[in-house]
């Protein structure tokens, strides 16, 4: 398919044989005999490679390809590109009669050209005045050659004045007053700035070539940018390249090295467009992973299956028209397009049973399995994550006579019944075992008997020995935040597993930092990411967290609430203030005093930043304890400080409590103090409020039973929960109602407890409370958490930057007075 766009003034470009045409080819498939003609005139007119987007043409070279496309249906207004301008016998009428042979002028000699050539310059002639009259929309005209250029300015009053100003005289350009144009001579310079800014020219500010300048400079072509891929087995061989026609390797090499923008060759010098070189520069880098890495004119990089997608992504930016082998373009779409992926082989009777975005998540984590990858399904809590890579292990079908390989799921030990509950309940037909306590499987014989192994973090680091001898078809870790710390006994007992496929499960891929992530992937995919070497400059480490998170993009899928399920009731974040009262707040100020001073003498004694790191969050915790309840402290105060004052907090949760429960409401209360857990229930039985409990000493056994008495107890109206034991893994829809009593820096944390009743299931609008003392550490932590939570979008979203764990100022700045 070809296509000529031309510009509503033609027959005024026609007059000055200068025409713009906006080109449309499509060369995806083979081209019709009839364009053929047209292209080789193309190819003549522009060399090897494909012709750029945008000719300029004289009238000679538009009669020709009147001639060559003869009938066809090619040429349209810009305006209207898809209505075809009519052929009436051997000419169209609205473009043939102004096309036809003219004599141009001849340019005639500038009136300084004299004094230009008694200082020793080179004299060149002028365009004439209808050479150089400008096109509608244009900004100014460009005249020259290869030895110097003219250039006429814009009126001071047109858009992009000042700063085209800016730009002729940082290049050097010389004002001559007899004509009032900008002069800049030398070949060498005028070559480099032809090749750094013609582009910008004639695009940003719409400078018009003059017919003298198009003669001039016909041997001056643009270099091409090259990039090939040829399969390779299981990867791929991908070259991205520099040609300047048959110009040498070392010619090209010698240009790049002395920031030469031109090479010659053949009688025609090749342009080195400056962004281009960039745009190729960084693309190089990108592909081999090091920002260190010089332009060089051919670069061969192995491109592996899991990184096609990162690098499709960069080549479409650089080059529009490659043109990968089918695998390529079949492995990159699947990736970038869940839309495009075939649906797993799941049993019927769950097509009623999973949602269409719960089925496009099985369909990618099934397409990533048979390609022996792996990733993160970060969908937000409450998407059914367990359901989805539930589908995923039924899809891999039963063992049976004809399977060997069995699958494992890797979960906390608070949630491996929940795990042996939903497998029973929506994958009866998967022979699965619990890996846990005292049932174990003794010995490698064993796993062939299961289709599905359940086992704890914990139990799987006791028995790393044993469980790094199996080959497993796939592995699912739940919770991912437990590997995060790639150092852990965690980490490194999933790292010794052998899969096919490894996926994590994960609202929160990352808490502190990208290091997170950074250890997630040492185990889903080894080597995937390049290894850091120590003492690498902050630059570098800026630009490897960049690559990062483009890299990693494909293999992390996030869907959101508000994308998937509409159906879902709203959810309702609120601050309660609390003023403490005047004794607690007394007490707030003299520790806080207290600690500010403690700080001070150790670090004047020389104390290293180990203990004074520990020092701070011993304070902090302190703190936080007096805002909840002065009693939480009791041990850590003075022995003289008297009998304690009463929480506001506790008073202000009391008035919210006595509220809900009147309106019918149930509510989830979580604090990260067991103790204050204790209170909490004295509380509730003081008004004779019957509630459920659940905390870290809690088996899983009787975790599960306390939260199924919540769900099938409607006149039970709290649960009270520990954010650290109870924050995850739970389905509390019987609660609409979640109160965070004492905040903490990481917002994830709160997320994932609120999600808790904020999930599939769930018909009431759910309210999210936070108690905050005002004017303490706690108001400041909402400010950390805002850095927090940009974090993780900025890893859902791929895009740049990242934050560092709490440092010594972080804390610092939490323990000075608001």
């Amino acid at each position: 398919m070809l296509k000529l766009l031309l510009p509503p003034n033609f027959p005024s470009a026609a007059e000055r044989d200068a025409i713009p045409v906006r080109l449309q080819l499509d060369l995806t498939t083979a081209p019709e005999p009839a364009i053929l003609p047209a292209l080789a005139l193309l190819q003549r007119w522009c060399g090897s490679g494909p012709p750029p987007a945008l000719l300029q043409l004289t009238r000679k070279q538009m009669r020709e390809l009147l001639e060559a496309l003869k009938g066809q249906p090619a040429f349209s207004y810009i305006r209207s590109p898809d209505i075809a301008l009519e052929w009436q016998g051997d000419q169209i009428p609205a473009l043939s009669p102004f096309v036809k042979e003219k004599e141009v002028p001849k340019p005639a000699v500038p009136p300084s050209a004299g004094k230009l050539g008694g200082l020793g310059f080179k004299t060149m002639p002028s365009p004439s005045t209808q050479e150089i009259e400008l096109s509608e929309g244009a900004l100014g005209s460009l005249d020259g050659s290869e030895h110097y250029v003219a250039l006429t300015m814009p009126p001071r009053d047109r858009p992009g004045y000042a700063s085209l100003m800016d730009l002729v005289k940082s290049c050097g350009f010389v004002l001559e007053p007899s004509n009032r144009k900008w002069w800049l001579r030398e070949r060498h310079k005028v070559l480099s700035f032809l090749a750094q800014h013609r582009a910008r020219l004639l695009g940003e500010y719409r400078i018009e070539p003059t017919p003298n300048f198009l003669r001039n400079t016909s041997n001056l072509c643009q270099a091409e940018f090259i990039c090939s891929a040829v399969e390779a087995g299981d990867s791929f061989s991908l070259t991205l390249a520099i040609r300047a026609g048959g110009a040498p390797e070392a010619e090209l090499r010698s240009a790049l090295a002395s920031n030469r923008g031109y090479v010659e060759h053949g009688g025609r010098i090749y342009l080195l467009d400056t962004k281009r070189m960039n745009e190729m520069a960084e693309a190089q880098r990108a592909l081999v992973c090091d920002p260190s890495a010089g332009l060089v004119p051919t670069r061969s990089v192995k491109i592996r299956a899991s990184q096609v997608a990162e690098a499709g992504g960069i080549l479409e930016a650089l080059s529009p028209n490659f043109q990968p082998p089918a695998s390529w373009v079949q492995r990159s779409e699947s990736l970038r397009s869940l839309s495009k992926l075939q649906p797993a082989p799941l049993p019927g009777t769950w097509a009623s049973v999973l949602r269409p975005y719960q089925k496009l998540g099985v369909a990618w984590l099934w397409y990533l399995q048979q390609q022996g990858l792996g990733a993160i399904l970060a969908d937000e809590m409450g998407l059914g994550k367990t359901l989805q890579a539930l589908g995923l292990l039924l899809a891999l079908g039963s063992t049976g006579k004809g399977r060997v390989k069995p699958r494992l799921v890797v979960a906390p030990a608070s949630l491996i019944e929940n795990w042996r509950r939903e497998a029973a309940r929506f994958a009866p037909g998967l022979r699965t075992f619990v890996h846990h306590g005292d049932n174990r499987i003794l010995g490698e014989g064993g796993f062939a008997e299961h289709d599905l192994v359940i086992t704890s973090y914990g139990t799987l680091t006791r028995d790393r020995e044993l469980f790094s001898d199996i080959s497993f078809d796939c592995v699912i870790a739940d919770e991912a935040q437990h590997i995060k710390n790639r150092r852990s006994l965690n980490a490194q007992s999933l790292r010794s597993l052998n899969a096919r496929a490894r996926f994590l499960l994960t609202g929160t891929p990352l808490e502190n930092s990208l290091d997170d992530l950074r250890s997630l992937f040492e185990f889903l995919m080894p080597g995937f990411l390049p290894t850091l070497l120590p003492g690498l400059k902050k630059e570098d480490k800026v630009w490897h967290d960049r690559r990062m998170l483009v890299r990693t993009a494909p293999y992390i899928l996030r869907r959101t609430k508000a994308s998937v399920a509409p159906e879902l009731p709203p959810k309702i974040e609120q601050v309660l203030w609390c003023e403490m009262e005047a004794g607690q707040a007394a007490l707030y100020r003299q520790t806080q005093e207290r600690t500010e001073r403690e700080l001070i003498d150790m670090e004047a004694g020389g104390a290293s930043e180990g203990r004074l790191r520990f020092a701070m969050l011993t304070q902090l915790l302190r703190l936080r304890q007096i805002c909840c309840d002065p009693r939480l402290a009791r041990s850590a105060l003075p022995e003289k400080t008297g009998a304690l004052p009463l929480s506001s907090k506790l008073g202000a949760l009391s008035e919210l409590l006595e509220e809900a429960v009147d309106d019918g409401h149930r509510v989830l209360i979580f604090s990260q103090f067991t103790t204050m857990l204790d209170l909490l229930g004295e509380e509730l039985t003081a008004r004779s409020l019957s509630f459920c409990r659940l905390d870290g000493s809690m088996n899983p056994r009787a975790r599960q039973a306390e939260v199924d008495r919540f769900q099938n107890s409607p006149e039970i109206p709290v649960f009270l929960l520990s954010l650290k034991a109870g924050g995850t893994g739970l389905n509390l829809t019987g609660a609409d109602t979640v109160v965070h009593f004492d905040p903490w820096w990481n917002p994830a944390a709160e997320m994932q407890a609120t999600d808790r009743a904020h999930r599939i299931g769930q018909t009431r609008t759910v309210t999210s409370y936070k108690l905050i003392c005002s004017g303490t550490v706690e108001e400041k932590v909402l400010a950390l958490q805002e850095e927090k939570r940009a974090l993780l979008a900025e890893v859902f979203d791929a895009s740049d930057e990242a934050a560092s764990k709490l440092s010594l100022t972080d804390l610092r700045e939490l323990l000075r007075p608001a």
